[in-house]
């Protein structure tokens, strides 16, 4: 069985700076952008790469050009590189990004430590499905079908009933930048019962999408009360609008994360997401 290659997950849009660019124009066009460095590229061909650091040798001689300072050559990858053997590379020599090129050693791509994160993510999904099947299977002596497909937003019912601002703020981002985690839920006569995933299928909502892809579980036995349902009953809830959505504290994932910033700076990682895609 193949296992997943660079073009499931690089990024096709990339930003690049062209050698005819001064050395100031690059500076101003790293410091306005997210990143550390661009691909430097000519009529679509690849010509090597230029990082911040790099730059900073050439910081008293903001009119040389890009061509006159540059080095060239650079590591890159093809699109049917395993990710694995991608992951060795950019690990091996310390780089935050690695060019994709084609047979021509045209540029059309580029993958990250980010974009590595995400397949890592994604790959981890079947063990916890797998975990949780066997779980419901034991508790309610069921059997349980495995199907992925997208679910309507409309027939999803929650079993949680609250979420927090500052997590959707996170899941909204990861969900433009390409992170395509489905949720888990079980198949009910009247929905989907959402059993993980919450915070990113209401980032989905919020944003506007009518579907998530999901791993479906299809019990052979329907009309089998899980203790899910019962408690999201008891708790009133029907529809995703049954939710609360938590203003005035972080979720404990950015508790942790954020606990040696000043509140300042915390309140402030939030705002750079939205700020970054568009939210």
């Amino acid at each position: 069985m193949t296992g997943p290659v660079v073009s499931d997950y690089m990024i096709r849009d990339v930003l690049t700076v062209s050698p005819s660019m001064t050395v100031g124009q690059v500076r101003d066009k790293i410091i306005s952008s997210s990143f550390h460095g661009f691909p430097i590229a000519e009529k679509g061909y690849l010509l090597g790469f230029i990082t911040a650091k790099e730059l900073l040798k050439y910081i008293n001689t903001p009119d040389a050009k890009m061509r006159e300072v540059m080095n060239r050559g650079t590591l890159c990858a093809v699109p049917s590189m395993a990710i694995e053997d991608a992951t060795r590379i950019l690990f091996r020599y310390g780089l935050r990004n690695l060019p994709v090129v084609d047979e021509n050693r045209k540029l059309v791509g580029i993958i990250s430590n980010i974009d590595i994160v995400r397949s890592q993510i994604e790959k981890a999904r079947p063990g916890k499905v797998m975990t949780v099947k066997k779980f419901l299977e034991q508790q309610n002596g069921i059997r349980m079908r495995v199907v992925n497909k997208d679910v309507p937003m409309d027939q999803m019912l929650p079993s949680q009933k609250e979420v927090y601002m500052d997590e959707l703020i996170g899941r909204q981002y990861e969900i433009k930048r390409g992170l395509n985690e489905p949720i888990i839920v079980i198949q009910r006569r009247n929905g989907y019962l959402v059993v993980d995933g919450h915070h990113r299928v209401m980032a989905a909502k919020k944003m506007g999408q009518s579907t998530f892809n999901a791993v479906v579980l299809e019990p052979n036995n329907l009309d089998v009360k899980l203790g899910l349902e019962k408690t999201a009953e008891k708790w009133g809830l029907r529809t995703l609008d049954d939710i609360s959505i938590i203003e005035g504290s972080k979720h404990p994932l950015m508790e942790a994360a954020t606990m040696l910033l000043p509140d300042e700076d915390a309140a402030s990682i939030n705002q750079r997401l939205m700020d970054n895609s568009n939210l």
